[in-house]
């Protein structure tokens, strides 16, 4: 190792050691919070590396200590408030985000300015082409997400007599990748296997970018991003490849005016705001980011549990074939999907993608619900996973049960109460109030519709012992166990 590295990484190390005991001598007015591991200097830094493989411990063992209150968990570049309880989550949607702002924590969280660019943070309009222009032409383009999802599954996982191994992880993503970009991009370029390879290398770029920054306090995240940041190169690789069809888009527009065969959605925005091909660039992969890693995720979780319980394959393929027979592969059709979307969010409930959820950061100081002082500039997150797996929350809130939420809404006579997007200050896997997953209606018809077509096509299983395999933890996130295969073949019954 040089010299040279050596000095600039003690150098590093020491900058570090004084910045983080100055926060723990000043604590930011933090000290009343009660702390969950380590907190002095040095030994808060033990603690993040604890935080690695039993962050959700921790997170659990905060929650039943101090349920209904908050306590706080030291990280690498700064102090985590967790709130717990229903009441508190109730009170932190209603502050306005001028005091307690969800893009600035997300921005913080996922060191946006250096993943996906300062842009996004400066002026996220992506999120309102999300809101509204994604969410409202889900109807309209459920026939090209079922065509899509046929071919990718058909490449993917061909249909075959005898059982076939398939690490499920990576193939959903793929398939994810697919179907998203057959409604952002549209044909041929959703099933261009260098695009592909970009959208999901880029995805996981950020994701590990995200991780490694975390560990660098602010004023060495600029030189840390240099060396370990990869997300730049994907991008780089972006735009080379999607150069020429951007730009042969955004000329047809400025020809054709508003509507033309086969615009996509996202160019009106891009045209109004005089984008150039880079920042569109941006947007699409921001998109494919949001898309890949949480559905992949989510729809793999919800196939492990089948290939765990193949008991349920039945209730779920007779309402299938009873809804696509009357309604077809329609916006209508998925709502009537009553167990599916049950199966659904009971998986996304035991699992999720993370055990924190409501991310805020508090951009004035703010006075919880219960009390308690969160100086600005502090980073606030809910335990949903702890949340969702409580008895007084869940009857036997540790246990699968499919069909819970569909037999909730047969109780209450609810349409709409207990659906897969349908957020509560008890279900927070989408966040809750305004600021709620905005794609969620999109990823709730996407994943629906992939795993009715996987029920109509495939028998699953896992191998011999039929286990579920148990989820992979870093941090405060979960992924399905990556190199377990489930075993496909060709619906015999």
């Amino acid at each position: 190792m040089s010299i040279y590295l050596v000095h600039f990484l003690a150098s590093c190390l020491s900058i570090y050691v004084l910045w983080r005991y100055y926060e723990w001598l000043t604590g930011k007015g933090l000290h009343a919070i009660p702390t969950v591991g380590p907190s002095a200097p040095g030994f808060s830094y033990i603690g993040t590396f604890r935080i690695l493989r039993h962050g959700k411990d921790m997170v659990e063992r905060g929650y039943r200590k101090y349920k209904g209150g908050t306590f706080k968990i030291a990280l690498a570049d700064r102090w985590l408030v967790v709130f717990s309880g229903t009441q508190l989550v109730q009170g932190a949607v209603k502050f306005p985000d001028e005091k307690f702002s969800f893009s600035e924590a997300i921005s913080e969280l996922i060191q946006i300015k250096y993943t996906l660019g300062k842009s996004l943070r400066d002026d996220p309009y992506h999120v309102e082409i999300i809101r509204s222009q994604l969410t409202r032409h889900i109807a309209r383009e459920l026939p090209a997400i079922h065509d899509e999802i046929v071919e990718a599954f058909t490449e993917v996982i061909p249909p075959r007599e005898e059982w076939t191994a398939v690490l499920a992880l990576p193939a959903m993503g793929a398939i994810v990748a697919r179907v998203s970009n057959r409604v952002f991009l549209g044909l041929p370029m959703c099933r261009n296997l260098e695009y592909l390879r970009i959208a999901v290398s880029h995805t996981i770029d950020i994701v590990n970018a995200s991780n490694y920054l975390s560990f660098f306090p602010h004023i060495l995240k600029p030189f840390a991003s240099a060396l370990f940041n990869a997300s730049q190169q994907s991008f780089r690789d972006g735009v080379r490849l999607l150069r020429p069809l951007i730009e042969d888009r955004l000329q047809r527009a400025h020809e054709q005016g508003k509507e033309w065969p086969g615009k996509p959605w996202i160019i009106d925005e891009a045209v109004e705001r005089k984008q150039n091909v880079e920042e569109i660039v941006r947007r699409l992969l921001f998109f494919n980011f949001a898309a890949i890693h949480t559905s992949s995720n989510s729809f793999t979780h919800a196939l492990y549990h089948l290939a765990a319980n193949p008991e349920y394959m039945k209730p779920l393929r007779d309402e299938a074939e009873a809804v696509i027979k009357e309604e077809g592969w329609t916006k209508a059709g998925m709502r009537k999907l009553r167990r599916l979307d049950s199966f659904m969010k009971e998986s996304l409930r035991l699992n999720g993608i993370n055990c924190t959820s409501l991310t805020r950061k508090a951009l004035t100081e703010v006075t919880l619900s219960d009390g308690t002082f969160i100086p600005a500039g502090t980073i606030c997150v809910a335990a949903s996973g702890a949340t969702h797996t409580d008895d007084e929350n869940y009857p036997n809130a540790l246990d699968f049960s499919p069909f819970r939420f569909s037999e909730m809404r047969e109780k209450e006579g609810e349409n709409i109460g207990h659906q897969f997007v349908t957020t509560a200050s008890d279900y927070i896997s989408f966040g809750h109030g305004r600021h709620a997953c905005p794609g969620r209606f999109f990823a709730a018809n996407e994943l629906k519709a992939m795993m009715t077509y996987l029920v109509l096509t495939y028998d699953v299983k896992f191998g011999d012992e039929g286990v579920r395999p148990p989820n992979r933890w870093f941090g405060f996130s979960v992924t399905p166990c990556p190199d377990t295969p489930v075993l496909f073949r060709k619906r015999r019954i």
